[in-house]
């Protein structure tokens, strides 16, 4: 099955050089989950990083009796005890992976994105960078967890050290025992428990989350300044020239000039 409808927030500077994209829970949409994050947080842009929020597509979903609804896959039952749905992940697999290389096409390594979710949405983030996908810049989760017996922990495949950020407040045993699992593993991971609150995401935890995507593209911010100074002055040069070169000199002549 496809996606459905994409939201998009775009990056404030001119070069797009990090990539995120966040997977809504089971029975919303990517247009309810950027609008929940944006109630919460206002403006979520940031200077070079895209921000993608894809839809699920529409499905029968067997905790609802069969009843269509946008998830990303089914599940037998709500809880960690049952086996997962196998047909259904791998399925959504493939279409995740042909969004993720359609964004690498667009000039963004895939080192350079991250991908996490609420809840589902977190659930399908964990077997994307671990399985589907293993080499991104990161992975999260809120309010998510893994079936006990996870395809992950069987088929994991790890390319380099993806940091995983696990934001909980499911029954906490369930999360906790996600966290434990895949830690085994040897995947970095930092476990973030959510106490005495509902299945919903609050202000504090996307800001630790948000706090924790800039730190994980902090080389790229400063790559962007870097390629942005480069960029004004090869305008500067082409435009009024220097000493010792003449107008519309070639880019390398301006890095010299920086340098």
């Amino acid at each position: 099955m496809s996606l459905g409808a994409l939201h998009v927030i775009k990056q404030t500077n001119k070069i797009n050089s990090a990539s995120v994209i966040f997977l809504h829970g089971s029975g919303d949409t990517g247009e309810g989950f950027l609008n929940w994050i944006k109630f919460l947080l206002e403006d979520i842009s940031l200077p070079h990083i895209n921000f993608y929020f894809p839809t699920a597509p529409l499905r029968p979903y067997t905790p609802l009796g069969g009843e269509l609804s946008n998830v990303w896959f089914d599940r037998l039952s709500i809880t960690p005890d049952v086996p997962e749905h196998k047909e259904t992940l791998d399925s959504i697999g493939t279409e995740i992976k042909s969004f993720i290389n359609k964004i690498v096409e667009s000039g963004v390594p895939l080192n350079r994105i991250v991908v996490g979710g609420f809840s589902m949405g977190g659930a399908l983030a964990l077997h994307t960078g671990y399985r589907f996908n293993p080499g991104l810049a990161g992975v999260f989760t809120l309010s998510s967890f893994l079936n006990n017996n996870s395809a992950i922990y069987t088929n994991f495949e790890i390319k380099r050290n993806t940091p995983l950020y696990v934001d909980t407040l499911v029954p906490i045993s369930w999360g906790e025992k996600t966290f434990k699992d895949i830690t085994k593993l040897g995947i970095k991971a930092e476990f973030i428990p959510i106490r005495n609150t509902m299945h919903e995401l609050k202000k504090k935890e996307l800001e630790g989350l948000f706090e924790w995507i800039k730190k994980n593209t902090t080389t790229i911010g400063i790559l962007v300044s870097f390629h942005s100074l480069k960029e004004l002055m090869c305008s500067i040069v082409a435009r009024t020239g220097q000493p010792g070169l003449t107008r519309g000199a070639k880019c390398q002549d301006a890095e010299n000039i920086t340098q």
